[in-house]
């Protein structure tokens, strides 16, 4: 083969920097999943990710923070707020989908880790906040919005409690175990308070008030 038709070689440089840190996002996630938050270090990280730690550093404050960061990259997907314009149908959806989530290989218990762990670690928190608790409840936020608009909430329900009476029963269950946390539960929890608080039905003959 001559020079000309040698085939061209990719040289050695550095991996762009958005895929090795997907790669990293993976390799944590694989390991918060299948062995716990502990098992979540630079080292362990950065060994499975093919990447230094001194990058693993630059980009996170803390192995929490990172596995923090990791499960939201995991879940997102699975995690996604359905639009339908019919708001029981979409939050049923999307409510099932959070439990069968939690009651995943393992799932629940990474992330009632998180949440213990982040009770005493600020850069974990701060992370579980930004990238995985508040972009979820500012969906759920968005959705009833879209579905006050429609008629299919009141005009003066609190739409942050209503997400706290939602997904904070769910995760009542999951740090106190006393009684399951299914797909059952999920829906009775959507029918409990959308019959409360949605347009207020026609007053019945003879009621007070």
């Amino acid at each position: 083969m001559s020079h000309d038709e040698a085939p061209a070689r990719r040289g050695r440089g550095r991996r762009p920097a958005a895929e090795v840190r997907a790669s990293v996002l993976r390799a944590a996630a694989g390991l918060l999943l299948n062995s716990g938050i502990r098992a979540v270090t630079f080292d362990r990280v950065a060994t499975a990710a093919g990447s230094s730690k001194m990058t693993l550093y630059k980009w996170w404050p803390s192995a929490g923070a990172l596995a923090a960061e990791a499960f939201f990259a995991h879940s997102a997907q699975q995690l996604e707020f359905p639009d339908t314009g019919d708001i029981r149908a979409d939050l049923t959806s999307q409510l099932r989908a959070f439990v069968r989530l939690l009651n995943r290989d393992g799932t629940g218990a990474v992330i009632a880790g998180l949440i213990g762990n982040a009770q005493t670690d600020p850069e974990l928190s701060a992370a579980f906040s930004k990238h995985y608790s508040a972009p979820r409840r500012a969906l759920a936020l968005a959705a009833f919005e879209k579905a006050r608009e429609r008629g299919q909430l009141r005009d003066d329900i609190d739409l942050g409690i209503l997400v706290d009476q939602l997904w904070g029963a769910c995760y009542n269950r999951l740090l106190i175990p006393d009684a399951p946390l299914d797909e059952a539960y999920a829906v009775a929890l959507v029918n409990n308070a959308l019959d409360g608080a949605g347009p207020n039905p026609a007053r019945r003959p003879g009621s007070r008030g």
